[in-house]
């Protein structure tokens, strides 16, 4: 299916021996699931694991280890199926940008007809873990796919993108806490919110990246957006996400290690802000990825005190 065996490295790649050792033949389907790029899917996941952890509090026990597994097969199956419909989407405005040229729909490794196969057959794995939950969450989970179908097209029509990016890579906040209780409460809500601006801020950063071509080719961000005060701007998301994740902690009952994981969280992102450098690509690459830690660190702390 692909065209060529050649699969150039991207810049955002990571090195790993998955890209280096597989097959030829698979490694433009490797780039088109994001395998070489796990932070999306970490970050995908993260959300889900966060609100399963404040349902475990809510419950007196920790997150339901079953439902951490099965977050983890959906987040990955689901990022790689979304990545492969955005590139189908974005594959000729991905020729414009110098960050995405290579990509292997825009260079032609891989036909359309072959990544909609793939991605139809990512989805499904998504499907199936989809309903292994109960059926409230399985059709909360499927209302999600609208957001999904959206999201590629806002950069044409909006400096908000991330924005939409955000109610689909933080919908987790909801289907953790669904898949334990069977049904939405404010919590959940509030969990939700903290991680739709977490997205918006971090993806703010990741822009940045791009910021010069995406004048050239038209795309719109909330990078070029904020522009000069994109340190504000981030800086106002972030806030947004601690004091919505730390009310969400408040009405399940807080306790002390739920409470010194959005201190730590908190902090975390203080110094992701002091860091940001608009003129730095590898700048902006490194902070946007070590927001797994910041939001590892949440879980750590919602989840140990359930646990105890």
């Amino acid at each position: 299916m692909s065209q060529t065996p050649h699969a150039p490295d991207l810049p955002d790649s990571i090195k790993s021996s998955l890209l280096a050792h597989a097959p030829a033949s698979w490694r433009p389907f490797i780039q088109l699931a994001r395998l070489d790029r796990p932070i999306g899917w970490q970050l995908l996941l993260l959300p889900c694991w966060w609100s399963a952890a404040l349902a475990g509090i809510a419950n007196g026990r920790g997150p339901d280890i079953s439902h951490l597994i099965l977050f983890l097969i959906g987040a990955v199956a689901m990022r790689g199926a979304g990545s492969t419909y955005n590139d189908i989407v974005d594959r000729e405005i991905d020729a414009g940008v110098e960050r995405t040229r290579n990509r292997p729909l825009p260079s032609k490794r891989v036909t359309v007809r072959a990544a909609k196969i793939f991605m139809l057959a990512q989805a499904s794995i998504g499907g199936l873990v989809l309903l292994s939950f109960n059926l409230y969450s399985i059709i909360l989970g499927l209302c999600s796919l609208m957001i999904v179908a959206a999201y590629p097209f806002m950069k044409r029509i909006t400096f908000w993108p991330q924005a939409v990016l955000g109610l689909a890579f933080a919908y987790g906040g909801l289907m953790g806490w669904a898949c334990a209780m069977g049904s939405l409460s404010l919590p959940a809500v509030l969990i939700y919110g903290a991680a739709i601006a977490w997205t918006i801020a971090y993806d703010t950063i990741y822009a940045l990246q791009d910021a010069r071509d995406d004048a050239i080719v038209g795309v719109r961000s909330t990078a070029r957006l904020f522009a000069g005060r994109v340190r504000l701007g981030v800086s106002l998301f972030y806030a947004g996400a601690v004091a919505l994740a730390a009310w969400a902690v408040m009405l399940v009952g807080g306790g002390m290690a739920a409470w010194l994981g959005v201190a730590a969280f908190a902090a975390h992102l203080i110094w992701q802000v002091r860091m940001i450098d608009p003129a730095s690509p590898p700048r902006a690459l490194m902070l946007f990825r070590s927001n797994r830690d910041a939001g590892l660190i949440l879980f750590a702390g919602l989840a140990l005190q359930g646990w105890i």
